[in-house]
């Protein structure tokens, strides 16, 4: 990253997940292939409408994504992942110029284009593995990162993954990101991290996850709890269409709220806005 466009983004750099929580990150994929909703918004028109929809919904983030990273998935090109990716940017913050967006990429070209289009924090699947600008970027632009945990690639991650503790497994993962992520000069603050739920996990891995999110928390940074319709929800439930999975989703976010996450990736803004604000004022009691 050369030093003027650096110069352009700490101009706005800060977290703008600073305060009082918890805070949701609405989902919105702008992809043909992603679980639940590939292909609802094939342009950055529907992209920028549905935006809204999740912002009036109570939405404290909307979090673009251009390459599904769903089980089985191929990856798309980097000229691809640019061209659905900028133009939505732009078009919601042309409608709605106040809203944080964040940008579901492991690249570095793509986090930085889509930093300079009005995007203010980076979501990362890879933990900063995927690209080695990456670390550097967001070191660069003062911006809030999320670390994830993935065992694999998203092409073979659910081919029988396996772990001896996933608990402790995955917390030494995301304590290690952690740690490089701040000796690349990522501010500590802005470090998130993310457990990854069905990111090369199975069933009993997810629950057993989310049962002990706080040895994730422990660690110190804020979490991201990103089980929203996914596919241990459906095996629990029966529901087998991944919009039918809503319940189930809001039984995740509060059950994760009470373990101390504090960041929440959902599809369905709505009933998860409500069921924390319920969960919260029983907590505070």
């Amino acid at each position: 990253m050369d030093r003027e466009p650096a110069a352009r983004l700490r101009e706005r750099a800060g977290n703008p997940l600073r305060g009082p929580g918890p805070l949701l990150f609405g989902i919105l994929n702008v992809t043909p292939d992603s679980f639940s909703d590939g292909g609802d918004y094939p342009n950055p028109e529907t992209a920028a409408r549905r935006a809204e929809v999740l912002l009036d919904e109570g939405a404290d983030v909307v979090d673009v994504g251009g390459e599904s990273t769903r089980p089985g998935s191929d990856p798309v090109t980097e000229e691809e992942e640019l061209r659905r990716v900028v133009p939505v940017v732009r078009k919601i913050l042309k409608a709605r110029p106040e809203t944080v967006v964040s940008v579901d990429t492991y690249r570095a070209r793509s986090a930085e284009a889509a930093l300079e289009a009005g995007a203010r924090i980076i979501n990362d699947v890879t933990a900063l593995r995927g690209d080695p600008r990456m670390a550097r970027l967001v070191a660069d632009a003062g911006c809030p990162v999320v670390l994830m945990h993935m065992l694999g690639e998203p092409k073979t991650m659910q081919r029988e993954p396996h772990y001896e503790d996933v608990v402790r497994e995955v917390r030494d993962f995301l304590a290690g990101r952690a740690e490089h992520a701040i000796s690349a000069g990522v501010d500590a603050g802005n470090i998130i991290l993310d457990p990854g739920i069905g990111f090369g996990k199975t069933l009993g891995h997810n629950l057993a996850l989310i049962r002990h999110l706080e040895a994730i928390v422990d660690l110190g940074f804020p979490v991201l709890l990103g089980a929203s319709r996914k596919r241990f929800i459906g095996t629990i439930t029966g529901a087998e269409e991944a919009k039918n999975r809503v319940f189930g989703t809001v039984a995740t976010t509060v059950l994760g709220y009470e373990r101390g996450a504090s960041l929440f990736r959902v599809h369905d803004v709505r009933a998860n806005r409500e069921a924390l604000a319920v969960a919260g004022s029983i907590l505070s009691a």
